[in-house]
């Protein structure tokens, strides 16, 4: 997930200053200056997404519904 997140580095302006998980869900902390929240978290969902699964075709017969993220989200701002 790590090596996903830094190719979107270098492809969008979206700094990923931290990036964990636990057992359910995955916490990012990035900064963009140029993009809007719900275009940063469209474009982690659906690139990670489509590499994971490239990656790991298995997974997503395991998944319930074949996704591999729900469509909610949790954004806050630190300042």
């Amino acid at each position: 997930m790590k090596e996903i997140c830094v190719e979107i580095s270098d492809r969008y302006e979206i700094i990923f200053s931290e990036i964990g998980a636990d057992e359910h869900y995955v916490h990012v902390l990035v900064q963009s200056i140029t993009l809007f929240i719900d275009n940063i978290i469209r474009t982690i969902k659906s690139i990670t997404a489509r590499q994971v699964f490239k990656k790991f075709s298995s997974i997503k017969k395991q998944l319930w519904g074949g996704g591999c993220w729900t469509s909610g989200y949790y954004a806050d701002t630190v300042g």
